[in-house]
């Protein structure tokens, strides 16, 4: 019986090797040395760019915005008369994505066991509802101001200029295109 700790304990110590990807990459201005310590990341945007022709600055850029590349991240609680109420929506994971959006995307590709915590799933589903924005909305790939506001307004809210009301959400989009810009400087280096 005193081999059970044991097996235990290499088992646990197997997993620990490799970074804790529940923890946000320690330098998230740089592309490169985001890659560099999730190498799986890169590939992950690589395929999505491919599948969905959404470039990967742009993705990378939404996705920092979204959660600060954090794969449990949900928004803040709500409170009301002082009590806790619940989370202010059913955003979770990497992308953000709601439950009525998630699940429309597992739909749609066919992905049913898509999960929000996983980086491959969440850079899926952001090239994914990029590729629907530029089909439903107009919005070039490239741009990522206004990829920006119809990830966060959804398309229906987008196409009415929902946002226009909104400049706290204008000058949200306006740090996503130019995180988008430092990306895509950095990107030909380290893809």
């Amino acid at each position: 019986m005193k081999t059970l700790p044991l097996v235990g304990a290499l088992l646990l110590s197997a997993c620990g090797g490799g970074p804790d990807v529940s923890e946000a990459p320690r330098s998230q201005n740089d592309l490169c040395a985001i890659f560099d310590q999730r190498p799986g990341w890169r590939d992950a945007i690589a395929a999505s760019e491919r599948k969905w022709g959404a470039p990967a600055p742009v993705q990378m850029a939404i996705i920092w915005r979204e959660s600060s590349f954090r794969s449990n991240v949900r928004p803040g609680r709500r409170s009301f008369l002082g009590f806790t109420t619940g989370y202010a929506s059913s955003a979770f994971g990497y992308s953000q994505a709601i439950d009525g959006t998630w699940d429309w995307y597992r739909k749609d590709t066919g992905n049913r066991g898509a999960d929000r915590t996983d980086f491959d799933d969440a850079a899926d589903f952001v090239g994914w509802y990029m590729s629907k924005t530029s089909r439903s909305n107009g919005v070039g790939m490239h741009d990522a101001y206004n990829q920006y506001l119809a990830y966060h307004e959804g398309h229906a809210g987008h196409r009415r200029g929902s946002y226009r009301q909104k400049n706290w959400l204008m000058e949200v989009a306006r740090k996503v295109a130019a995180q988008a810009a430092r990306y895509r400087g950095q990107y030909g280096r380290c893809a």
